[in-house]
């Protein structure tokens, strides 16, 4: 999810969408562009990306990173991007794609089940997000002539994006706050964009078996103290598990103070 200049909106590629506009869209394997726009993307994942797909997978989220993304630092922020690799083949393909189509389609990223409508957060003067749509299929696209009208929200319902929207939408505000540098410098602890701190608070985003362990594996129990019931929910679901990480980034890099959790 994107964050936009509300002063450029107007320059952005692709129609705007309101609430109630309506776009038309399908996609199915009687279209002759089947498959053409997996190829060649810059793909990027939100951490629930990857926390479904290396389920999907039956992997941990420290062999997908390790196997399927490339991280890369963008001037101007101070969290890296995770971009999912594409295939070393000619055409560069989507890793998953098969002949048949998508082979992780039901934990298909979020980018993927929103195609071709992108979302993006526009921050107004007084700071609150506002959520805003871009209807935006590529030129060759035989799916949008199809007779298939919807809102944005309905588009989210089919898709089955309900949870990855709200997830990814939660990742979207703490990753705005590294818009502006965290890092402390002339420390003598290394801490910086690469340094140890970093690093854990990307650990927390993206690698939830990383964190998972850290969080009940460490001494971090004993120096955080969490509800009774947060820390049940916690225990039973990897989503839970990944809004704490959330929590502790805010908390831990930017000294946020939590209801959720707090040093004893």
């Amino acid at each position: 999810m994107k964050t936009i200049d509300a002063d450029k909106i107007d320059d952005l590629p692709g129609q705007p969408l309101s609430e109630n506009n309506t776009f038309s869209f399908a996609c199915h394997a009687g279209l002759g562009c089947f498959n053409q726009c997996c190829r060649n993307l810059n793909m990027f994942l939100y951490p629930y990306d990857v926390l479904r797909l290396r389920k999907n997978m039956g992997i941990s989220s420290g062999e997908f990173i390790d196997r399927h993304v490339d991280i890369v630092l963008r001037e101007g922020s101070y969290f890296p991007d995770v971009l999912l690799s594409m295939a070393d083949n000619a055409e560069k393909t989507c890793p998953f794609l098969t002949d048949g189509g998508c082979s992780v389609y039901p934990d298909r990223s979020y980018s993927c089940r929103m195609f071709p409508v992108e979302q993006g957060l526009m921050y107004g003067k007084d700071g609150a997000p506002q959520l805003v749509h871009f209807y935006r299929p590529p030129d060759f696209c035989e799916g949008k002539h199809e007779d298939n009208p919807m809102t944005p929200a309905q588009w989210i319902k089919d898709q089955v994006a309900e949870t990855h929207n709200k997830m990814t939408r939660e990742w979207a505000a703490v990753k705005g706050l590294f818009f502006s540098n965290p890092w402390p410098t002339g420390d003598g602890f290394g801490e910086d964009t690469y340094g140890p701190k970093a690093k854990m608070a990307f650990m927390a985003a993206y690698n939830i078996d990383a964190f998972r362990d850290f969080v009940f594996n460490s001494s971090f129990l004993k120096r955080y103290k969490i509800k009774k019931d947060l820390l049940k929910k916690v225990r039973a679901s990897d989503a839970e598990l990944m809004r704490l990480g959330f929590e502790w980034i805010r908390s831990y890099v930017w000294g946020v103070e939590s209801k959720k959790l707090r040093l004893k």
